[in-house]
């Protein structure tokens, strides 16, 4: 576990609602779901309250679509996942939202992902930065355009959703990643993510600054 995982595990602080305007990356709007401080100062955190609002279609009136992409492994996700959530967990799957996205809506309303792992702290975040950077190139003629300008992260991530909406997941439960009896499927999954993460580094190194 990392470092910022045991943090999280073991330090809860208050969720303290971002102050002032809240743009998407295109900075083209304000944000449409309410954001709260996370650890990367770079990205926008929702809490589990305001995703069962979103599941529970509070905001329907702004947003036309939602996906919601779990970036855990697929045993974890197996063991439990928010209803309509997606296992999306390396960067093929990343690079396919990206091969046929939407163009803007005639009805003004936002298409939307949330991002999350089991506790938002690496995984979900480093997914949410994969797309964004990939996206900022496919449109680098056109910056600030973007084709999926709103994208946010779970905080918590799904540890902290289950431990107060259990009952909305499917199925009932929560599988660590650590779980004693997925060993050798977290070991399949890891050496899989170093390959990736290698190739993310040059990457990032040879396209110049992140913008976010």
């Amino acid at each position: 576990m990392s470092v910022d995982a045991i943090k999280h595990n073991s330090v809860k602080t208050e969720d303290v609602l971002v102050q002032g305007a809240v743009v998407t990356g295109d900075g083209k709007e304000e944000c449409c779901l309410p954001t709260v401080q996370g650890h990367c100062h770079d990205l926008r955190y929702i809490t589990p309250a305001t995703m069962n609002h979103v599941l529970n279609g509070k905001y329907d009136d702004t947003i036309g679509s939602v996906r919601i992409l779990d970036s855990r492994y697929s045993y974890e996700f197996e063991g439990g996942h928010i209803p309509g959530a997606e296992n999306i967990h390396n960067k093929d799957d990343i690079l396919e939202l990206l091969k046929n996205p939407k163009t803007s809506r005639s009805d003004g309303k936002r298409d939307i992902i949330i991002f999350h792992c089991e506790f938002s702290s690496e995984r979900g975040p480093k997914m949410c930065r994969f797309l964004r950077n990939h996206d900022r190139e496919l449109n680098a003629e056109n910056y600030p355009s973007l084709y999926f300008p709103e994208l946010y992260i779970l905080k918590g991530g799904y540890k902290e959703f289950y431990g107060s909406y259990k009952t909305l997941c499917t199925p009932m439960d929560y599988v660590p990643m650590l779980s004693k009896d997925h060993k050798d499927d977290l070991r399949h999954f890891r050496s899989k993510s170093k390959s990736w993460y290698a190739g993310q580094k040059r990457l990032k190194s040879s396209s110049g600054r992140l913008f976010y």
